[in-house]
């Protein structure tokens, strides 16, 4: 996640121009007023708060269940820092530049991605940290047998971002089968096999080895199907026996973080994530 900083311009004789803020319409001037605190959708603010999509928080604004500085909010109604914005008993401050939260999970097989299981099976949510006014958004799911990486945040319009097919995050696995792929299966594996869902391809497969009659590669994605990598070997006729993530979009799976381990972003690897994704 290394990012090339843009070289400094030269300096000059006259005096000095203050840097342009991130802000498109920050004061060209030092000694410019200062601006007033800049305002969001409050449907976009409840968004990010990872309490449902935007189109949900609307619904619920028109609803009338949302009010802002006591005042019943309307749509089109905006707010921030200082405000106070109310849903039922739940109260919720806007802060100045509020960063996302960003989570790093290993996924141990036998665990399901959902808050509710009818049968009872362990959730990824149980290892998770408390969020006082907001919640966890899983970014992408990993089937019940599955390992690796899961991706956590509390902001809804990071969690779309990274999510969205159309913005083609890659997804990387380790994968352990019985067998081994030949020359023509793998041929197959990246120029598209057919599933019931429709047609899938890795954009790279490589063979990284193996001992015995298990055998590993290593596979990308540009989307995320339900069971697609072991679909599209059983397609071929081979059992995925091992499949791990270790890459979702930018985020690679820290070799520190042991199984059932979370690591959560600091500051700054969150503003490089965010930097990555623009």
């Amino acid at each position: 996640m290394k990012v090339n900083r843009p070289a400094k311009p030269p300096a000059k004789k006259k005096a000095p121009v203050p840097r342009r803020s991130a802000e498109k319409n920050a004061p060209a001037s030092a000694f410019a007023a200062t601006p007033p605190p800049s305002t969001f959708k409050l449907q976009k603010l409840l968004a990010q708060r990872g309490l449902g999509s935007r189109r949900e928080m609307e619904t619920l604004i028109a609803s009338g269940e949302v009010s802002v500085n006591g005042k019943t909010a309307t749509l089109g109604d905006r707010a921030g820092p200082g405000d106070v914005i109310r849903i039922g008993r739940r109260v919720i401050r806007v802060h100045e530049e509020e960063l996302p939260k960003v989570l790093l999970y290993h996924k141990p097989e036998g665990e399901i991605v959902s808050r509710h299981d009818p049968e009872g099976r362990p959730s990824v949510f149980d290892r998770l940290p408390h969020l006082r006014s907001s919640k966890w958004i899983a970014i992408g799911r990993l089937d019940f047998n599955t390992s690796g990486l899961l991706v956590f945040t509390n902001d809804g319009t990071l969690a779309n971002r990274l999510m969205h097919p159309r913005f083609e995050m890659e997804r990387e696995y380790a994968v352990r089968i019985l067998g081994e792929l030949s020359e023509e299966q793998m041929q197959q594996l990246t120029t598209g096999v057919q599933l019931e869902d429709g047609e899938a391809a890795f954009t790279y497969l490589a063979d990284q080895g193996g001992e015995g009659i298990n055998h590993w590669y290593r596979v990308i994605l540009k989307e995320g199907k339900n069971r697609e990598v072991r679909r599209m070997f059983e397609a071929i006729g081979l059992t995925v026996s091992r499949l791990m993530r270790v890459r979702f979009g930018p985020i690679n799976l820290p070799p520190r973080i042991k199984r059932g381990q979370w690591l959560e972003l600091d500051e700054k690897e969150t503003r490089r994530l965010l930097s990555l994704i623009e």
